[in-house]
């Protein structure tokens, strides 16, 4: 092997500033160290890294992405080992960045911040809210260490590993005064004369639509919004009833008004909450350490 540790870690600093001059202020060296360290671990590799033209910022190569992901990992893990060599590595400490589909994020991330904060005080995480597809380029592009989102054509994707943790079956809700509110349960049929208010994210909306559908009838959406609560809210004030999968603790909505959630009897299989990865990564240990408290956190059905 003949590149080195710090040709990595300088290449990997001008693939993210974009420009030796850049690279060469943060690492505190002159420039031209970091374009020599850059030429001789192109020449060890035999391969070009980065398009340069004059004037403008660096470009990477294809081979240059994926160096780049594998760079970072390589570099996160030969940092663990100094520490675990030092003997810190009981005390793990350092950034995790974790992926959350938006709607999932008020459930499932107060859990992991306390009870990571409490077990693994020096882990420092980092979130991004986001939709399925954007969680997807952020994996691949390596910038997060992990996702936390549902089973929406996930597990289709063939670079990622995906682990489901908790399951979330879908329900009805409809405005605390209709006249379904006191039931035990409620079949979608029931409801097909009435608006659909649709969540409307990418993937969410078609599973809702198709949960409609499965019952013979065309959902008639007479509105749509990308809110979780605004859902709530526009079915407390009576314009429809909705379909949803994570349930708020309290009935009462951001407007003031109530809504009552019913168990949808005709709804399949509920939909997986999973923590997504990219699969053949060596994940670092305070990613680990993230990911455990998730699964212990996870909420858990009735009964078990």
């Amino acid at each position: 092997m003949g590149f080195t540790l710090v040709q990595l870690r300088y290449f990997l600093v001008a693939a993210e500033r974009g420009s030796m001059t850049e690279a060469s202020a943060e690492l505190h060296i002159a420039q031209s160290a970091v374009s020599t360290a850059v030429h001789n671990l192109e020449r060890d590799l035999r391969v070009q890294l980065f398009i340069r033209r004059r004037g403008r910022s660096l470009t990477l190569t294809p081979a240059g992405e994926r160096l780049r992901q594998q760079a970072r990992e390589l570099l996160g893990r030969a940092h663990e080992v100094e520490r675990e060599a030092q003997g810190s590595g009981e005390s793990l400490s350092g950034p995790v960045t974790v992926g959350c589909f938006v709607t999932l994020a008020p459930y499932y991330l107060p859990p992991l911040f306390s009870e990571c904060t409490r077990r693994h005080p020096g882990i420092e995480i980092d979130v991004v809210e986001a939709e399925t597809d954007q969680l997807v380029q952020a994996l691949t592009a390596g910038r997060i260490d992990f996702a936390l989102t549902y089973d929406l054509g996930l597990s289709a994707e063939p670079d990622l590993h995906c682990e489901t943790i908790a399951h979330a079956p879908a329900y009805v809700i409809v405005p605390a005064d209709h006249p379904l509110a006191d039931r035990d349960g409620v079949e979608l049929a029931e409801l097909s004369a009435e608006p659909l208010v649709l969540l409307d994210l990418p993937h969410s909306r078609d599973y809702f639509r198709s949960l409609v559908a499965a019952t013979g009838g065309a959902p008639d959406v007479r509105y749509r919004t990308r809110s979780y609560e605004t859902v709530r809210s526009l079915v407390a004030r009576g314009l429809g009833y909705s379909v949803l999968n994570q349930r708020p603790a309290t009935r009462q909505t951001y407007g003031g008004g109530e809504i009552a959630a019913l168990p949808l009897r005709d709804a399949g299989p509920p939909l997986a909450v999973q923590i997504a990865s990219v699969g053949g990564v060596t994940q670092s240990a305070r990613a680990r350490a993230a990911m455990d408290v998730l699964r212990d956190t996870a909420p858990r059905p009735a009964g078990t």
